[in-house]
């Protein structure tokens, strides 16, 4: 099974600071479903570079693969050049991200030219995976609302949402079962 995963941009959460409590909480729950997953057969997650979701669920899948060794990670940009306009720690992270994947790739060779390359990169992404985990809301739409609609149109491609309701439940159960974060 390969998995794309994606969700929001940090700012589209409010998230500014990697120490916030709502990283933990998004990367606990996505580590619950991943292992859900990997338990029906998950071998591949496909992500990509962005500052958020994308970025946790690469760190989450990094340390999955210490318990599940035949887990592989593939990282795909949309265009050359993705990063460039970002503060030089962020692309170090991003860089040492991109040397931990199984696999790294660029949809595009060629620098932004337009809208174009990142509807190709979402169609790579539909075409390439058998299923879709986002951390996803459809009552708060962000970016990622047009790669939710073109999974909701592909037959027979599951898609399956980590909602803010789910996030809060998720974070209220694990407080009430473990204590403090």
């Amino acid at each position: 099974m390969r998995l794309w995963l994606s969700g929001y941009r940090s700012y589209e959460l409010g998230i500014f600071n990697e120490q916030d409590l709502k990283v933990k909480v998004i990367k606990a729950a996505l580590k619950e479903r991943l292992v859900a997953k990997l338990d029906q057969g998950l071998e591949w997650v496909i992500t990509g570079p962005n500052l958020g979701v994308e970025q946790w669920g690469l760190e989450v899948v990094l340390e999955l693969k210490k318990a599940y060794p035949d887990l592989k990670l593939a990282l795909l940009e949309p265009y050359a050049d993705f990063s460039s306009r970002w503060q030089e720690a962020k692309q170090v992270k991003l860089a040492q991200l991109r040397s931990e994947a199984d696999f790294f790739g660029l949809v595009s060779k060629k620098p932004y030219q337009g809208i174009r390359q990142l509807q190709n990169y979402q169609n790579f992404c539909l075409n390439h995976s058998d299923q879709a985990l986002f951390v996803y809301d459809e009552l708060y739409p962000g970016k990622l609302k047009f790669a939710y609609q073109a999974s909701k149109k592909k037959a027979n491609y599951p898609c399956e949402l980590v909602t803010m309701d789910e996030l809060q439940t998720f974070a209220a159960d694990y407080q009430e079962n473990y204590g403090s974060w």
